[in-house]
């Protein structure tokens, strides 16, 4: 057998140096909340009270932004369609109203989920709202399970907002487990993808991480992306939800969550945004710019 070249192990050799000092780029550090909380259908006062109590104390805890989950205060398992219409709210109702206010009073980014009533139909949206008032509207696009029979499916993309903490994307639960649809928002920019859902259990789970946040880890790691996911608790007419709440960094790791069991939580976590900015996996790698959009149909 032939000794190594010479030329080519001091190659090897200085591309390992390279590798192992090489580090992404630092960027502001935000601190962020996933809220998971219990909901019920048919409750709204009880439910908004919840929120507005995990919202507060994500603030106390230095939250620059929180996320609650799907559906936050009108429920999710629906009786019929006039019960899901009876809890349906416009944008301006009571729900965008609340975390409009509690974002100006505490200087948050408040995104959750919302039952929206529509001119013509029922939407399982999600909303961005600042100090400013409400700054984006996103209605689900995929829809999962028996929601076809509430709600009209979305048939837009997911804003990304400029807001002062950061660029800020919204899906909600089930648009996570289509990977093309997470890609937009880290095409148009976003930093922090904040996804509300409402993830029933499974009747076995053998992982000790919820296959649900195994994918939402993936989605932050192909995009160099930060993904935060406030998922709810508490039984709804004989249904369990695997209370899945998770922060997870751009890198994949999880920085807070899921929680030990399916209870009430505030998750807190700092996320670094630097490498959401630079999307580089190593010195000659980006996750973005390396995509062979030629080969792609």
């Amino acid at each position: 057998m032939s000794r190594p070249d010479g030329a080519a192990r001091l190659r090897r050799e200085a591309a390992s140096e390279v590798l192992s000092s090489w580090q992404p780029a630092a960027g502001p550090v935000v601190r962020v909340a996933a809220c998971q909380v219990s909901v019920a259908v048919g409750r709204p006062g009880d439910n908004a009270a919840g929120v507005e109590h995990a919202i507060r104390a994500a603030a106390r805890g230095g939250a620059r932004l929180v996320v609650v989950p799907e559906l936050a205060t009108s429920g999710y398992v629906f009786s019929s369609l006039e019960e899901a219409r009876s809890l349906a709210e416009p944008l301006d109702g009571p729900t965008v109203t609340l975390w409009s206010e509690l974002a100006k009073e505490l200087d948050l980014v408040v995104v959750g989920g919302l039952n929206e009533l529509g001119p013509d139909a029922l939407y399982n949206a999600s909303v961005v709202v600042d100090p400013s008032g409400l700054r984006a509207r996103y209605r689900k696009a995929h829809l999962w399970g028996d929601e076809p029979d509430f709600f009209s499916p979305g048939d837009a993309g997911p804003p990304v907002v400029d807001t002062a903490i950061g660029r800020v994307a919204t899906i909600v639960c089930y648009d996570l487990e289509f990977p093309e649809w997470a890609r937009f928002p880290a095409l148009a920019g976003a930093e922090i993808l904040a996804v509300p859902t409402n993830w029933p259990a499974e009747p076995v789970r053998a992982e000790p991480t919820p296959m649900e946040v195994v994918r939402a880890q993936a989605v932050a790691s192909m995009n160099r992306m930060v993904v935060v996911v406030a998922d709810r608790c508490g039984p709804e007419r004989g249904i369990e939800w695997t209370g899945g709440s998770a922060v997870i960094s751009a890198e994949g790791h999880l920085l807070a969550g899921p929680p030990a069991s399916s209870e009430p939580a505030v998750l807190l976590a700092d996320v670094d945004l630097g490498p959401t900015r630079d999307k580089r996996s190593g010195p000659r790698n980006d996750a973005l710019r390396d995509r062979r959009t030629d080969l792609y149909s």
